[in-house]
Parts: C-alpha cells; structure tokens; sequence
C-alpha cells in the first residue's frame, strides 16, 4: 500500500502531530514548516525529515499531500486550512478551529465542498478515561443528564508569561495577544473542556448563554514585564440547552486559588452521576461514578480501560480507509458559536440566544 504523504505546519503543538505520524506505518511525514528556525532545525535533526519550510502557505504550494496538520497561532487556522484543502489535503487543525464561527463556517464548508476530511484537535477526547467516560454515558447509566459543570483553572499559568519566556520582538506570547490568538484562557483551556463535557452529553443545541470574563491579575502580571496584555485571564459561563440541560464552564489562566492547577468535568443524570478530576494537580485523572441501588448510595471508580490511539493515529486512519473522524467539524462549529457567545455576552453584558 502507498503510504500517506503528511506535512506539519507549525512546531510547538505541532512537535505532538509530527511525533505521532511518525509511529503510525502507513504515513511518511514529506516535510514541515515553522517560522522559528531552531525549531525547524531541531525537528529535522531528531526525525530526519527530507524538507523543512519557514513558511506554511510554501510548504502546501510544494508539496502534494494527502494529511496536514495546522498547528500555529489561531489568525492563521483559517487561511492555512483552506489553502491546505484547496491544495487537496485533508486538513487535521489544532483547536480552537478558528478566530470566530465565521472563519469556522468558512472552513467546513470548504472541506465539505471538496470532498476532504477536516478534523479538529480536540485532545482530550483521545483519551483511555474519555472514551470509558463516553461508553458509560451511553449505555445510559446515568439517565437523562440535567447538568453538567468543567473546569480548568490554574493558580498561576500564562503562557509565555508563566514560562519566562518573550517572543516577537519582546511583545510577549501570542496567546495573550488577542489579535493572534481571539481569546484568553477560555479559547485555549477552556475550549478542551466544553468539548468534553458537549461530547459527552451528545453535543446537545444549545438555547442561550450567559458569560464573564475578567482580567485581574495577569495584566498587572505582564505589565510588570513591559508586555502588553490585551485578553481575559479568567472566564465564566452558564450555557442553557434546548432539552432543558445546563452546562457551566470555568476557564483561568490566572487565580486566587489553591491548587496550581485544577481540571475536572462533573455531569448528573436522574440514574448517576459521573466525575474526572485531575490528581496531584497535574495531567492524570481519577474518575468516579455514583448511583443508588435499593435505596442505597454506592460510588465507584475507574480503575482500567481500554488504550485509545491518539487523535493523529486516528486521523490517518480515517483517511486511509474513508472512515468518519471522532471529532467532526460542525461541532468545531458549534464550540466557536458558544465561546463567540460567551463573550459578546461578556461584553454587551446579557444573555445570548441562539
């Protein structure tokens, strides 16, 4: 079998896109693009790649690829996925799909009319604990869910900022530079957790929203570092469904809060209730789930599940052999519907209906 001709645009994030088409056999990853040249250097080096590319837009101009990753800065999801599509590559983009829902429209309409694959990087579904949480919602143990709360907050943590680290000529980190990146820590965090807890509820329509956002103590941060700061460093929500459900969501990058960094996605249902949550404030999780039976109150907890291929494994396959994605990207849509909701609610201070 041919293998598939991948290409990576953009080396932070895109480090883990390039690193995972390389596990996978049917995949030869023909070259990649950053604009940061000891990134470009250093990935050719560890992967012995035959090409590497300052700018993303060349490397699609030049190469003929059946995959590409878009990893780089938000402002450039949109213009880099169509050009990748129209290039006739079926496109994997980092999350947040895009700036706005209408660059996100723009984009599943594109993949749509040309006959491609777009998938989104919603990471924390392609997970063992994700998929044990889905197949219980699922088979319906917890019954109708009414409720559900996620969360990401952390004590300190800005990118760029918290790693002591400048860029662009001193200006700071892209993220918290509302220009490139649209958003603060609702956009970045805060987008892995309503994916989850939407996926987990069946992605359900929502009715309207009502959100915050605030910056009390990261401006002051950067400013003690000459850098300007021009997003929220925590954002707040109630999302309210059309099947009567509610959701809350938590985002911050910057907290008066104990832990250094606390995650967790809670759902009830009318038959039980489940709940993740990060330990030791960091990247591993418990779960557990509670119900009544007889009348009593029983708990349990997650201890095995079955191991899951990460999302760029999935991605080749469902190229190679035609098969639908895990993430699709009208619910890339319908996440950046809800965080554009979120803060023109923030901003106009009512309620948003959809």
């Amino acid at each position: 079998m041919k293998k598939l001709k991948a290409g990576v645009i953009g080396l932070g994030m895109g480090y883990n896109h390039l690193a995972g088409y390389m596990k996978h056999p049917d995949v030869e990853v023909v070259a990649v693009a950053d604009r940061i040249e000891s990134k470009r250097e250093k990935v050719k080096k560890e992967f012995s790649l035959p090409k590497v590319y300052a700018e993303g837009i060349d490397l699609i101009k030049n190469e003929k690829l059946d995959i590409l990753s878009v990893a780089v800065p938000n402002n450039q999801h949109r213009d880099l996925t169509i050009a990748g599509l129209e290039a006739g590559a079926n496109v994997l983009c980092e999350k947040p799909m895009a700036m706005n829902t209408a660059e996100a429209q723009e984009m599943l309409e594109r993949a749509k009319k040309l006959g491609l694959k777009l998938g989104i990087d919603f990471s924390y579904r392609f997970a063992p604990q994700s998929l044990a949480m889905k197949e219980l919602v699922d088979s319906g143990a917890l019954g109708e869910i009414y409720y559900g709360r996620s969360v990401w907050l952390r004590r300190r943590g800005v990118p760029g900022l918290a790693s002591g680290f400048n860029t662009q000529g001193g200006n700071g980190s892209w993220f918290f530079n509302k220009c490139e990146s649209g958003g603060g820590p609702l956009i970045d965090l805060g987008v892995h957790r309503l994916d989850l807890a939407l996926w987990l509820m069946g992605y359900p329509e929502p009715a309207w929203v009502m959100g915050s956002t605030y910056c009390a103590l990261a401006g002051k941060l950067a400013a003690k570092c000459d850098l300007k700061y021009t997003v929220e460093d925590l954002a707040c929500a109630m999302i309210k469904f059309k099947n009567g459900a509610t959701l809350e969501l938590d985002a911050a990058w910057a907290a008066n809060i104990k832990e250094n960094e606390q995650m967790s996605t809670r759902l009830l249902g009318d038959k039980g209730g489940l709940y993740q949550y990060n330990l030791n404030e960091g990247y591993t999780y418990d779960i557990e789930y509670y119900q009544e039976i007889g009348g009593k109150q029983f708990d349990s907890k997650l201890h095995s599940s079955h191991d899951v291929r990460d999302a760029f494994w999935l991605f080749a396959d469902a190229v190679r052999d035609n098969t639908p994605f895990l993430v699709q990207p009208e619910e890339g849509v319908t996440v950046m519907r809800l965080l554009d909701a979120i803060y023109e609610s923030a901003r106009s201070g009512s309620p948003i209906k959809f």
